[in-house]
């Protein structure tokens, strides 16, 4: 692989592993407030809210640090990439009804929402830099069955 391969490998993985470990651990310190944003989606019986949002931080938190320790980079980045289209359905439902909501990816009860809309954009953006990082690890360790 060349260096700038390299880079782009390295660069791309660390950016996921700085968002979704910033991710987790801002929803993981007050779940609560991250299960009401989830309840306003409209898409889970209420107690499921709750289960999400104690179950999810933790799993972007730790797909997170093993993309910025360098292991288990590709079962990282697909867990990433089918929570990541979760997302978007999610958010692409709300848009599609017409919600005006935050959308509960980062910091829940931000004083400066989110819209449905910029969030579906930029997990466009993560999910290109997802697909990067795949195939980037795949050139840099062919051999390599992780």
């Amino acid at each position: 692989m060349t260096l700038l391969g390299k880079t782009v490998y390295h660069v791309s993985r660390l950016g996921l592993a700085a968002v979704f470990i910033y991710a987790g651990v801002v929803k993981a310190n007050d779940t609560v407030a991250f299960a009401g944003q989830i309840a306003n989606y409209q898409i889970l019986p209420y107690a499921w809210n709750y289960l999400v949002a104690s179950i999810l931080p933790y799993i972007e938190l730790l797909c997170g640090i093993l993309l910025l320790l360098n292991m288990r980079v590709r079962p990282a980045i697909l867990v990433l990439f089918l929570l990541n289209i979760i997302f978007m359905f999610a958010l692409s439902s709300a848009i599609i009804r017409g919600f005006d909501i935050d959308c509960g990816c980062f910091k829940p009860d931000s004083a400066n929402p989110t819209s449905p809309l910029a969030a579906l954009w930029r997990d466009a953006g993560l999910l290109l830099l997802m697909i990067v990082t795949w195939f980037l690890r795949d050139a840099r360790h062919p051999a390599e069955a992780d």
